[in-house]
Order: structure tokens, then sequence, then C-alpha cells
């Protein structure tokens, strides 16, 4: 059972996040992808157990966090949202894991703060991945056609169903409960869906190279064996890059690998997190 806490930043604007566990355990802190939340890792935070204390942040824009101005949806951003996160928390060395827009703030935290991290586990993101390719081109092409208002939950339902045709029944209900709303108008995003667009399209991407080559604690990519948005040549130049780096593919699964394969990604994540604690 997770609980539901607020902070603010340094610009004050108001942050939310979920916690599971205790306190005194090992703390690890989840970043969720582009239009995702928090409750994203429920799966995993409960199957971590009582050995680590689970962080689950709605970077800005998202769950319930506030909405920010859309310049402000890029990296440094996120990243000083991290920091400030971190530091309300009164943290030392933990544990992190990011998810494609969540994996690349947290590969650019780790090149910021070398030494505050015990492990990393970053999921289907690398360099390259958010310019070029095939799953580049779908994200800019989401960006640009998902509607703002659905007239009936139906709608969305199907609009789900038609983006993600791999989604689980869980999935599809976890997305409709926490990324959408009744509104007046309809349905609607709890996300600032325009102002993500309008800096998903406007913005360029951060270069993760430099983050790759100075990561000074173990960090573990892992690959959907159907994902669009990390090639596998990347997940070999990453393991050439650094010696820290390990990597891992799992099957039947696209960019979106702890929603396809729930289990078996909990399974290796908990593994590797186990593995690397302090």
């Amino acid at each position: 059972m997770s609980t539901s806490h607020f902070f603010h930043n340094r610009s004050m604007l108001p942050l939310h996040f979920l916690q599971w566990g205790q306190l005194d355990a090992t703390p690890v802190i989840l970043l969720h992808g582009l239009r995702a939340y928090a409750q994203t890792w429920q799966s995993l935070a409960e199957s971590l157990g009582d050995e680590f204390c689970c962080y689950a942040l709605d970077q800005r824009g998202r769950g319930l966090s506030d909405w920010a101005d859309s310049r402000t949806y890029r990296t440094e951003h996120y990243v000083r949202d991290l920091e400030d996160l971190v530091e309300y928390l009164h943290l030392g060395r933990f544990m992190l894991v990011g998810h494609s827009l969540g994996g690349a703030n947290a590969l650019e935290y780790a090149r910021q703060h070398p030494g505050r991290l015990s492990a990393l586990v970053v999921e289907d993101i690398g360099p390259g991945s958010s310019s070029m390719g095939d799953g580049a081109a779908r994200i800019r092409r989401e960006m640009q056609e998902t509607p703002l208002y659905f007239p009936d939950w139906e709608h969305a339902r199907a609009f789900w169903q038609r983006s993600r045709p791999g989604l689980s029944a869980e999935g599809l209900a976890s997305r409709l409960a926490h990324s959408m709303k009744q509104t007046e108008q309809g349905i609607t995003w709890r996300h600032d869906q325009q102002g993500i667009a309008e800096a998903r399209l406007s913005i360029t991407p951060t270069d993760l190279w430099p983050a790759v080559h100075a990561l000074d604690c173990p960090t573990l990519f892992i690959r959907g064996g159907r994902s669009d948005f990390l090639p596998l040549q990347t997940l070999g130049a990453l393991e050439n890059a650094n010696r820290n780096i390990e990597t891992t593919v799992i099957a039947d699964a696209s960019h979106y690998v702890h929603d396809d394969q729930s289990a078996l990604f909990n399974q290796v994540v908990g593994d590797y997190l186990r593995a690397h604690r302090a």
C-alpha cells in the first residue's frame, strides 16, 4: 500500500510522489516516462517488498504534480526537481530507476552527481533514442495526433487500445484511472498534454553519451525485445562505453517493458537492485 505526499521544489512548484515501504529500508526513486505517472510503478514497488523504500515521483506536468511552463519540460528542470526531492527526503546514497524520459533524467542526474547512486536501472532508452529512429518518429507522431478531449470513456478506452495494442487489461485500467479524468468538456488528460507535446516537438533531446561515459555506479539497461526505441546495436555500444554497464533484453515486450512483461521486469529489476544494495 502506498502513501501520497506533496512537497514544493525550489521554484515553489507543488510536486507529488508516492511512497511504498519503511523509511529505514534501502531507498529507491522511480521516474516514469513521457506521459506516465507515479502509479505506473505500483507493481514493481510492491514486488520489491520490505527490503526497499520506494518513492515514485509525478514529474512536473504529470499526475498530481502541478503543470509548468512548457519550456521547462526539459531535462535540466526534471533533474532539478529530482535534486529537490532527494533533499526533501534527506537521502544519502540511493538507487534510481527510470523509464524512457525518466531514464534520460536519471542518467543526467547520475552524471551531475557522481558517488550519489549505489545502482541505476534504465528502461528502454539510450543515446539517440529520442532524436532518431522509428521510436522517436512514433513519439513525435503521437504528440501531434493525440486529442485533448474524448466525448466519453469508451472513446478514451478505444484510444489506448489503438495506441498500445499489446496493453494488458491491468495496464489499460491504470491509464484510464491515473492519466485521464472527467470534465464538463469530456474526458481529458491529467497531465499537461498540450505543453508536453509542445516541448517534445520543439526541444532538442539531451545527448546522453556524456552521462553514459561518466557513470560510476552499477547500471543496468533493459530493452524490450520488440522495442522500436532502443536499438540492439545501441546496447552493444553502451556495454563497450563503460565497464559499469550491463544490458539485458526482455522478450515479447515493446518500449513499455514494465507493462508488457511486468512479472519478468520486476524480477530482473529486483534481482539487480538486491545484488547491489549498499
